[in-house]
């Protein structure tokens, strides 16, 4: 099971500050308890603020057993800059194919690109031009968006890529998430409300449990 956690700073209580100084704490324990990826998704944030948080946000990453990766959202010049691992592109940003080839020019070293997909037709494209991974959603719900529901999840987790399950996960229904055929959780209030360790232990149980046999069978 891949554990992805998507930051949100503006949900922490408090000034700029404390959220800033809670946001890298959650970070830095999220890398020490084996989440795979995060992504810093802050997109309010200025580009020179945002290089300077990412830059801090790498330094929690570095040196874990498990080797997470960070991912800045959409900003390619952002990822290269602060030295983070990769990007996550929503729907309608360039491709994955134009990142490959932007970070071939800059850095020898080799980019993760994860996309956002909400169609499995999107999952398709997105792994036809390159992407590592689909984020999909909403699975469940999203404030204006109505729910793809766990029937979509499961055609689009037919597609060449691992997809991960976005939108309104909990524990208690990640496991449906798991059956329908998801390769893993992707979440922002999932980690940032709860303690990172609890909720990391429960999900990797969850994700050792033996699929679901048809009843039907026979």
């Amino acid at each position: 099971m891949l554990l992805y956690y998507i930051t949100e700073r503006s949900q922490f209580a408090g000034d700029e500050a404390a959220r800033r100084s809670r946001l890298l704490k959650t970070i830095t324990q999220a890398a020490s308890c084996g989440v795979d990826f995060i992504q810093l998704r802050e997109k309010d944030l200025s580009t020179r603020d945002l290089e300077t948080l990412a830059r801090e946000a790498r330094l929690g990453t570095e040196n874990q057993k498990l080797k997470t990766v960070l991912l800045i959202n959409s900003r390619t010049d952002v990822a290269l800059a602060c030295g983070a691992r990769g990007v996550h592109l929503p729907s309608n940003d360039i491709s994955p194919f134009e990142v490959r080839k932007i970070w071939s020019q800059c850095k020898p070293a080799q980019v993760t690109i994860g996309a956002s997909c909400h169609t499995r037709a999107e999952v398709t494209r997105a792994a036809q031009e390159g992407a590592d991974f689909a984020v999909f959603g909403p699975v469940f719900e999203k404030a204006g968006a109505r729910p793809a529901g766990l029937d979509a999840l499961e055609e689009a987790s037919q597609e060449k890529i691992p997809v991960l399950a976005l939108g309104g996960v909990t524990l208690e229904n990640a496991e449906c998430c798991m059956q329908a055929g998801a390769a893993g959780i992707a979440a922002i209030r999932l980690f940032q409300d709860n303690d990172i360790d609890t909720v990391v232990a429960a999900l990797r149980a969850i994700g050792r449990r033996p699929p679901a046999v048809s009843q039907t069978q026979g």
